[in-house]
């Protein structure tokens, strides 16, 4: 066996220990599942065999899901056109109900088999967990059980719908699949999905006393005659129906009829309740297949999980750099973004000196610091982790305080005069052989470059609010910056345990620049007199996380007015209005700066709930005609769409990789597309040049499509899947 090393001792018992060659964590491939086919037969063919505890042999946990290498080739039909011609729902039940057959044969061999959980325990790993007779688990806070299948854009495939169901209730169930919630090693034992938590690094031996203990104990509680689940299941039952009922409308609405995943999972649960568990898995395996053979779910594991952990591991790193951890961090600017990001790299171990002009304001961020761990204790967080966190950052005015840092990273003011002061004045400490990165959102890296004696040791990482919880951060390359520069600003992130891209510089770089054009077509369709409401539901019902007026109102619509201003300075004449501006002006005017002043596109009363602000029909009269969701929708993606196509063209953009994670990561693009530069291939090129075509004959050349987009809908080519590639296929 190449996956599992098979071991019987002297009382029978045979250990599984699972170590899946050349990878960090055991996954699911077609190796794993040949030796796991071999071993359930010798675990059930041997009379010496009395049963079995399947282990790990990695430290970094038993087992993740399916190796997506593996599964992505599932999704190839056997012609091996991935483009043309997608497998059908058919041939890929053939292939994923090998699992749930396996999984099915394990928990009927006739011996008791025992899971010894230490570490990470998901997706398909959990699913082998559940059809064991036993699941013991390792007590440690890093430990995490659980199907988080939904959140790529799938369901549990291998009996995790079927089984969890049957062994902790259909409601209570539903909630931690819906949501691709985890569990930790307590909160599943009360949950009775593992049977026994123990202390870390005795799983094992425990396994093996109940193997020992328990020689019968082979059959599944589903198996066993007169079995009910949890808190009853079926149609005469009230509890059933009416979770059942509450769940589809609830998930309707929280996914906005937009994935597939949600409500495959629903009907799977609810089919299969009503029958044996043999027929249940079927029942699940033919809603994954469905599932698993639209595009959206290719999408959204390329997206959400490959390419993610793809940019984590290092893609854009530049080769033959040495790694350059941060020990010491300069954070210049003590405001919110500064204290954010003062507060994820002492969480990580570096020493942070916080420095502001005034001692009152650097003092204010490191209180955010320690605010932000009172709200973690409990949650992994020690009163004694807490002191020796916050000892790490020191509030100053002191440049001197600098010293011995090596890396920097500027957050004050957005404005070029003051961040170029700050720079020389840190350069005078430190020395230009240091890395300056500027957390700026959309001043141009190049310019503020000039500020440091050595431009190719300056470079941009910008950060999203609120940092501790936004996982994007857009490194920007300015003219100069140089592979060094780029290396540190990825070491640091990686440090800190976030999601890097790699961009050109530009005015508003990838991120900023794309998710304007959102926020801007909402508000110049309020200056066409279109309902607000309208265009806020809109939004959401795209797949977006807020309305683009809402999300105005949260960044501020002073600040969007500042951008622009700034930009009208900057370029003169090159500057290309949009309608926008003037209204964003008007909005100043009337001091409706946003929701920090408590009035914006909305009211936000105190004590009471947001609501759209009413004098926006007086000040914006309705439009006689409205037009209809579907036109609204449309006119926000594809403005979206084009600047992002435009990013691409210009070379502000080097991948579609970056496009999509920096879109779904960055400013919350519709997850379920797998990221714009996916919704373009998926659509094809050829409709949205059409589409971009025909919205800019009615409503301007903002939504002109790029003489890339045109080439390539002529050429055939995709953004993943260039005309030359295919070529070559």
């Amino acid at each position: 066996m190449q996956t599992i090393n098979f071991d019987i001792d002297a009382d029978g018992v045979a250990t599984l220990t699972i170590d899946v060659p050349d990878q960090s964590m055991n996954v699911i491939g077609p190796d794993f599942l040949a030796d796991l086919d071999a071993a359930i037969t010798r675990i059930s063919s041997e009379d010496a065999i009395k049963g079995a505890v399947i282990a790990s042999g990695k430290d970094s946990g038993f087992m993740a899901g399916m190796d997506l290498k593996y599964f992505g080739s599932m999704l190839v039909s056997e012609n091996g056109q991935k483009d043309n011609a997608h497998p059908s729902p058919a041939e890929i039940f053939d292939k994923v109900f090998v699992l749930n057959q396996l999984f099915r044969r394990l928990e009927t061999c006739g011996k008791p088999v025992a899971c010894a959980i230490e570490g990470t325990c998901v997706g398909g790993g959990f699913e082998l967990a559940l059809a064991c007779h036993r699941r013991i688990v390792g007590d440690s806070p890093k430990t995490q059980l659980g199907l988080p299948e939904i959140l790529i854009g799938l369901f549990p495939g291998g009996g995790g719908s079927q089984r969890l169901p049957r062994i902790m209730g259909v409601q209570a169930s539903l909630m931690y699949m819906l949501q691709g919630k985890l569990f930790r090693p307590a909160e599943a034992a009360m949950m009775k999905v593992v049977d026994e938590v123990v202390p870390q690094g005795t799983a094992v031996a425990k396994a093996r006393e109940w193997v020992k203990a328990n020689p019968s104990a082979s059959v599944q509680p589903w198996d066993q005659k007169g079995f009910k689940f949890p808190g009853g299941a079926g149609g005469f039952n009230p509890a059933f129906v009416q979770t059942m009922a509450g769940a589809l409308p609830m998930t309707l609405k929280q996914t906005q009829r937009n994935m597939n995943a949600p409500i495959a999972l629903l009907s799977a649960v609810y089919e299969g309740a009503f029958l044996p568990i043999d027929r249940a898995i079927r029942v699940e395996s033919k809603y994954f297949a469905k599932v698993a053979a639209d595009p959206q779910a290719a999408n959204m594991i390329r997206s959400l999980f490959v390419n993610k952990q793809a940019a984590e591991r290092g893609a854009r790193r530049p080769k033959g750099e040495a790694r350059a951890p941060t020990k010491k961090l300069a954070m210049l600017g003590a405001g919110m973004m500064g204290a954010g990001i003062a507060t994820v790299a002492a969480q990580a171990g570096i020493e942070v000196v916080l420095f502001d002009r005034d001692q009152a304001y650097a003092e204010k961020g490191k209180a955010h610091v320690e605010d932000v761990l009172k709200k973690r204790l409990g949650r992994g967080m020690t009163p004694e982790k807490m002191a020796e966190t916050l000892a790490r950052v020191t509030p100053t005015t002191d440049y001197a305080a600098l010293a011995g840092a090596d890396f920097v990273i500027e957050a004050v003011f957005e404005d070029v005069a003051i961040k170029a002061e700050v720079t020389k004045k840190v350069e005078e400490v430190l020395g230009a052989d240091k890395i300056f990165g500027s957390n700026t959102s959309t001043l141009p890296i190049t310019k503020l470059a000039k500020a440091w004696s050595k431009p190719e040791n300056f470079i941009g990482i910008h950060f999203f609010s609120p940092v501790e919880k936004m996982p994007l951060v857009e490194i920007i390359l300015g003219k100069q910056t140089g592979p060094a520069a780029i290396a540190k600003a990825l070491d640091f992130v990686s440090q800190i345990k976030k999601t890097p891209i790699v961009v050109n510089d530009s005015r508003g770089f990838y991120t900023s620049r794309c998710f304007g054009t959102y926020v801007q077509e909402g508000v110049e369709m309020v200056a066409e007199g279109i309902n607000p409401a309208l265009i806020e539901n809109a939004g959401r019902q795209l797949g977006m996380p807020v309305g683009p007026l809402a999300v105005g109102d949260e960044v501020s619509i002073e600040l969007g007015h500042k951008i622009v201003v700034a930009a009208q300075k900057e370029l003169g004449d090159a500057y290309v209005a949009q309608p926008s501006d003037a209204v964003m002006a008007q909005m100043i005017e009337l001091g409706r700066l946003g929701r920090k002043s408590a009035k914006g596109w909305y009211d936000y009363p105190e004590g009471g709930k947001k609501h759209l602000w009413p004098g926006l029909e007086e000040m914006f009269p309705r439009a006689a005609v409205q037009p209809d969701v579907e036109e609204v929708k449309e006119r926000l993606l594809y403005r979206q769409l084009v600047e992002c196509a435009r990013c691409f063209e210009e070379g502000v953009l080097e991948t579609p990789e970056d496009g999509d994670i920096g879109a779904i990561f960055g400013w919350g693009f519709a997850p379920y597309t797998g990221g714009p530069f996916s919704h373009m291939d998926t659509v094809g090129i050829g409709h949205v040049v059409a589409v971009l075509e025909r919205l800019a004959a009615t409503h301007g050349d903002r939504f002109a499509p790029t003489v890339q987009l045109q080439d390539m809908a002529a050429s055939g080519a995709t953004f993943y899947r260039p005309v030359s590639s295919r070529a070559a296929a």
